[in-house]
């Protein structure tokens, strides 16, 4: 019925409804499929085993009969683990140590969108990431996922940035939002959405030590937008570049984008694939972009962008609100 409403056919879809890997492994061998998909190995069983179901050494030797089906015959087999309320596979880590390739499939209840990451792979890099959209014809992939994160930033809106983050090796353009009122108690309120609370205190610490924004009797409410989680120091300059936008109810360029980390003397520290980053930007149709000085070294600039080096935050700041 699901591959009917998909669309996509259940000629060659064999459902077998058994836990029982001796009669699993037999089909197997009868009808040599292409691939196969076991969902859950939690529920799968050795017969001969007397232990129970889901326990440490059912799933060790379920695993290793799946491994040696599929080194044997050339089959490639998807194996569907439980995860905890932690997000990390349920059960004994053996599972993961006993496969090939570990994904992890993501997903946020109040959005449609969902992530498919790779934390081990034997034949390949864990650094990439594939972003898809749930829709009532299935999973349809987001080709770029950049475009889907500021598709409704708002022009000449304060308290906005854009940061040119890294998913494993893919970069994606994210809009940073922050918002700073004063407080209407004793002490300043700080609230973070897809943000680490600890660097956004960071932030504004280095702030009002190294630029002189008076943030200790002001409200900060932050966040990434579009659902997405991020925490690399990259971000850092973005960060507060969106809090000064807001302090001062003074809007940035539409077509500028930050990437730096930030120290706590106010320097702008290095960050890693800028050359990737500053291509992902020019292709979305930003005309300058922030980074390290030291950044700036030997590597091809696209001609459709403006790339600014800078040192220090208050250089950066000074650029990006156009003072002298």
């Amino acid at each position: 019925m699901r591959a009917d409403r998909l669309g996509v056919g259940g000629n060659e879809f064999y459902l077998y409804p058994e836990t029982d890997m001796t009669a699993i492994k037999e089909n197997i061998s009868q009808l040599k499929p292409d691939y196969v998909i076991i969902d859950s190995v939690q529920t799968m069983q050795e017969p001969e085993m007397s232990s129970a179901v889901g326990s440490v050494s059912q799933i060790r030797e379920v695993t290793a009969d799946l491994m040696q089906l599929a080194k044997t015959n050339g089959i490639t087999v998807f194996v569907v683990g439980h995860v905890t309320k932690g997000g990390a596979i349920a059960g004994p880590k053996i599972l993961e140590h006993m496969v090939d390739t570990v994904l992890y499939f993501e997903g946020d209840q109040q959005r449609t969108y969902r992530i498919l990451r790779a934390v081990k792979n034997r034949f390949g890099s864990t650094n990439e990431i594939g972003i898809f959209e749930m829709r009532t014809s299935g999973l349809t992939e987001v080709t770029n996922p950049s475009e889907l994160f500021l598709e409704e930033r708002l022009q000449g809106a304060t308290g906005s940035a854009v940061v040119v983050s890294l998913e494993g090796t893919r970069p994606i353009l994210v809009e940073l939002q922050a918002l700073v009122t004063p407080t209407s108690f004793g002490n300043a309120k700080r609230t973070t959405t897809g943000l680490d609370h600890n660097r956004v205190s960071l932030i504004m610490a280095v702030l009002e030590k190294r630029a002189g924004l008076l943030l200790q009797n002001q409200d900060a409410y932050l966040k990434a937008a579009g659902g997405v989680k991020l925490d690399e120091p990259a971000i850092d300059l973005a960060l507060a570049v969106s809090l000064v936008s807001s302090y001062r109810d003074q809007e940035t360029r539409q077509s500028d984008c930050f990437i730096g980390e930030l120290g706590l003397t106010g320097e702008v520290r290095s960050v890693t694939h800028i050359e990737q980053r500053v291509m992902e930007a020019a292709k979305i149709g930003f005309k300058r972009v922030f980074v390290p000085q030291n950044n700036l070294g030997d590597w091809q600039v696209p001609t459709n962008i403006e790339v600014v080096g800078v040192k220090t935050l208050n250089q950066a700041l000074k650029l990006a609100f156009g003072e002298r």
